[in-house]
């Protein structure tokens, strides 16, 4: 990218109150560069390799307010919190602005369900399901589903 780096128009571009949605695409297969998007603001990460299926497919997914990475991302992502040991007790502290059920919806978040399954899981509708997301996200301050998942494992409502 000429002038600016992907990193930096990110952050730049997330540091304003109107929570744009970023899906970078790079040819970076780098962990430090995922996890230097991500923390930038990013809502996705793919690579340039993706199939055009894909990757319209994930800009309708970030758009909607969801997140998505590349596979091999994921994979790594997954791998890293599994042999890490994180400090569970500043996130365990901050569980206790959540109802009941929005714990129960942030634990199954984290296990992977999507909304439907979430909503067939504890016999909700699927917009029940989805505001009780809004809520979970503005009440831990997290952006998207991605960094709900690390915080249910980081505080420990799932381990690997």
């Amino acid at each position: 990218m000429p002038g600016m780096e992907g990193i930096e128009a990110t952050r730049r571009i997330c540091s304003g109150g109107s929570h744009p949605r970023v899906l970078i695409l790079t040819t970076f297969d780098l962990d430090e560069y995922v996890y230097a998007a991500l923390r930038a603001g990013a809502s996705g990460f793919l690579l340039k390799d993706a199939l055009a299926a894909d990757l319209l497919a994930a800009v309708r997914t970030v758009a909607s307010g969801e997140a998505v990475t590349a596979p091999s991302v994921t994979r790594r992502l997954i791998a890293h919190f599994l042999h890490s040991a994180p400090d569970r007790s500043q996130p365990a502290e901050r569980l206790a602005v959540l109802t009941d059920r929005e714990r129960e919806v942030l634990t199954l978040i984290a296990r992977g369900r999507s909304n439907a399954e979430i909503a067939q899981d504890l016999y909700l509708s699927a917009s029940t399901v989805s505001t009780h997301i809004g809520r979970i996200l503005a009440k831990l301050d997290l952006r998207d589903r991605v960094q709900a998942v690390i915080f249910g494992y980081e505080c420990g409502l799932v381990s690997p």
